[in-house]
């Protein structure tokens, strides 16, 4: 589902989610949904308790939603989805391939990236920022840090639009609605599955330097990912890796917009941009809810959950939790400290978080530096995201002046 053509004198929807949000946490910390009959987790300190004790609340959700073997595949590797000991192993094993330092050596080549996608738009006034920058940006990073061809990048795109699409669902779906949007989008995940384990083979065949060939190097007590496990890490780091810096991308510039002399202020002073990221991924987190299955019985917020129980811990109102920051409903570009929920807490952190950062950086001080301004001349054009199933823009038409 696509929500398009907002209408003049409409609340946006960016801006009406929030408010939804902080209505649930003042209900309590701890509240259960009747329609989509689940536990919902809302404030900063429960978020973070729950985040922190997989052994109480499990990231393994394979018992409680709806099967389908093209996922089963894809679930292999898929590390976000798994407990100890399974995910330390994937984790570790990937960690030796994926560090610090080879996030930081990528930094020229985003900027390179962001360059020839910019200069491509150098001579319109007007166009689409996210089919322009938001979307191949990060395609293009991660595809050719994974030895994948970029010229592919269309198709990756495709693949993300339709599982994260959320064009089957409603903005409350039920079980129901999640095992027919299951099956619906099962030929792409087998596609996308077969895809990748081509690509392995054949790096396993030719090895470089790319992160697949060192995930196949990569080693931990005698153990390496087999090339099932692989398929689902690298499906994961392509496209759930790119949709994060994507959304974010969109929704700092829809913030901005919305937010008069932000753009001017950062342009003003460039060092700003960094935590003018972070407050973006506070007010808009793209994934606001993550989901958790209570593994034994626990009292949680004073009420008995037992278990095999969905728990859905609410990042979107976490981030706007009044005893954990100051005036949580401003805007805030400067604020600091700002210790977000948004890429997670735990084991489970967001193991992308480091590029989706370093990525929305370089992008937002390029914008500033090549246009003079930038403005979205009408949110009738733009087209949201879903926000069952992520939070941000689809279409995002943009208007520049150059300096």
């Amino acid at each position: 589902m696509v929500i398009s053509n907002q209408l003049a004198g409409e609340p946006l929807l960016l801006e009406v989610l929030p408010h939804r949000w902080r209505e649930l946490r003042e209900a309590g910390p701890v509240r259960y949904d009747e329609a989509q009959g689940v536990w919902q987790v809302l404030d900063h300190e429960t978020v973070a308790t729950v985040l922190a004790d997989p052994a109480t609340y499990s990231s393994d959700l394979s018992a409680l939603t709806p099967t389908q073997a093209d996922f089963e595949t894809f679930r292999q590797g898929n590390f976000v989805g798994m407990d100890p000991p399974e995910h330390r192993k994937l984790r570790t094993l990937v960690s030796q391939a994926f560090t610090p330092r080879v996030v930081q050596g990528l930094a020229p080549r985003i900027e390179a990236v962001c360059v020839r996608l910019l200069d491509a738009v150098a001579d319109r006034d007007r166009f689409d920022l996210v089919d322009a920058l938001a979307y191949p940006l990060p395609i293009i990073v991660i595809a050719e840090l994974l030895g994948i061809p970029a010229e592919e990048h269309r198709l990756f795109q495709e693949w993300a639009s339709v599982l994260f699409g959320g064009d089957q669902l409603g903005e409350a779906p039920d079980m129901a609605d999640l095992e027919r949007a299951l099956e619906a989008i099962a030929p792409t995940v087998r596609e996308m599955n077969g895809y990748m384990l081509d690509h392995i083979r054949h790096r396993r065949a030719h090895p470089g330097t790319d992160l697949t060939s060192r995930l196949i190097a990569a080693e931990v007590d005698g153990v390496r990912l087999t090339d099932q496990e692989m398929v689902g890490f690298v499906a994961l780091l392509l496209v759930a890796g790119h949709i994060t810096t994507t959304a974010l991308l969109g929704n700092a510039v829809v913030t901005f917009d919305r937010h008069p002399g932000t753009d001017a202020a950062l342009r003003a002073d460039p060092a700003g941009v960094p935590a003018a990221v972070e407050e973006v991924l506070r007010w808009l987190p793209p994934f606001p809810e993550l989901g958790r299955r209570v593994a034994r019985p626990v009292v949680l917020g004073g009420h008995e959950l037992p278990a095999d129980t969905l728990l859905m811990a609410h990042l979107g109102a976490a981030n706007r939790d009044p005893s954990r920051f100051d005036a949580p409903d401003v805007f805030d570009v400067s604020r600091h400290p700002n210790p977000h929920l948004t890429f997670g807490h735990g084991i489970h952190f967001c193991f992308g978080a480091p590029l989706a950062r370093l990525e929305a950086r370089i992008a937002l001080q390029l914008l500033h530096k090549r246009f003079r301004t930038l403005t979205v001349p009408s949110y009738e054009d733009v087209a949201f995201q879903n926000p069952a199933v992520i939070i941000g823009v689809r279409h995002l038409p943009v208007e520049v002046s150059r300096t």
